[in-house]
């Protein structure tokens, strides 16, 4: 069955797979001391454009986890969209190392920094009430949207003003930069935020994240908090081969370019079929409203997934990847534009 369930439903980009394959007999030091971590470091470094902490980790909630709880003191809390993955998606991984996570009521996926000044004035009853203390946003989105410089300019300025870590979780950065090319850079994130994740897993790799932190000063004994959460990999080799290969040339952009094109297709041909979105996503995220027998029909030819269930409709999500054809989307179009 062709899957537009998730961007990891196939498995490594050919590239990453020959990398690994070709140094799979390889002596190296364990828990990133190896070669090829260091050099996967350096290229990310490159890419920037200066000098960073950079670590690489096996998954987007480990990595989630480890930056904000190393951040945060035990009375401080993360501020987060509601839709953001910290708040939906983690089994409540945050609050499990003793942070509260403060919603924000999103528009198409975004945060405003005027929502999370608001977030800050309802949190002036001290002692009494959590400290928010760090903000997180993804990019892309939940819902596919992203955050144009301007916005990111207007949130970070804000979090300086107050005093508040930005994090970024990039699980599909790839498919950002490739969005917004033109206009936001690794070296951009580098500049607004304090951390940020560029994700590896979702983008094409058998698994990992890099993390990377400007701040120096939140740098400071963080593979402390990686080791003691678990996240240092003992065959740290086996993540820096990868991003190794992301880095060396533009595999990691041309990837989630391709993710988005193939998106960009779907999303085409769903609206000249009449289908309507829950929003304009540029990347590799489609959310699109299906009549519940169209979808219940389709549902058995495809992998997708239902985001939520309506008396006379289906909220679906539909996620290309590295790894989706022309050729599936455009069967998949021919398939649900009959409207069963």
């Amino acid at each position: 069955m062709i899957s537009f369930k998730s961007d990891y439903a196939q498995g490594a980009h050919p590239r990453i797979m020959e990398a690994l394959l070709n140094f799979n007999m390889e002596h190296s030091d364990g828990y990133g001391a190896d070669e090829h971590s260091k050099n996967a470091v350096r290229l990310i470094q490159q890419k920037i454009g200066r000098d960073c902490f950079v670590t690489l980790m096996a998954g987007g909630t480990l990595a989630n986890l480890t930056v904000i709880s190393h951040a945060l003191r035990q009375h401080q809390a993360v501020i987060s969209a509601d839709t953001g993955h910290i708040f939906t998606n983690e089994t409540g991984a945050i609050e499990a190392t003793g942070h509260k996570v403060i919603p924000c009521a999103s528009q198409d996926g975004k945060i405003t920094a005027e929502m999370i000044q608001k977030a800050l004035d309802n949190h002036t009853h001290i002692p009494h009430v959590v400290q928010p203390k760090l903000v997180y946003i993804s990019h892309p989105t939940e819902l596919g949207t992203l955050y144009s410089k301007n916005d990111l300019e207007d949130i970070s300025a804000l979090c300086k003003k107050k005093g508040l870590y930005l994090y970024i979780d990039g699980a599909r950065l790839g498919c950002a930069l490739a969005a917004q090319k033109d206009e936001l850079t690794m070296a951009d994130l580098a500049d607004l935020t304090d951390a940020f994740t560029a994700g590896g897993t979702k983008n094409g790799a058998l698994f990992g994240e890099a993390v990377v932190i400007p701040n120096k000063a939140l740098a400071e004994d963080f593979l402390f908090s990686v080791r003691q959460k678990g996240g240092l990999l003992a065959r740290g080799s086996t993540l820096g081969i990868q991003f190794e290969e992301f880095f060396k040339d533009n595999l990691y952009t041309q990837l989630g370019g391709h993710a988005n094109k193939m998106a960009q297709i779907l999303k085409d041909g769903l609206a000249q079929a009449g289908f309507e979105f829950l929003a304009d996503s540029p990347t590799n995220q489609q959310f699109v409203y299906m009549d519940n027998k169209t979808f219940d029909k389709i549902n058995q030819k495809y992998l997708l997934r239902p985001w939520k269930r309506f008396e006379d409709k289906t909220l679906v999500r539909l996620v290309t990847s590295w790894a989706t054809t022309e050729e599936d989307v455009r069967e998949f179009l021919g398939d649900v534009s009959r409207r069963y």
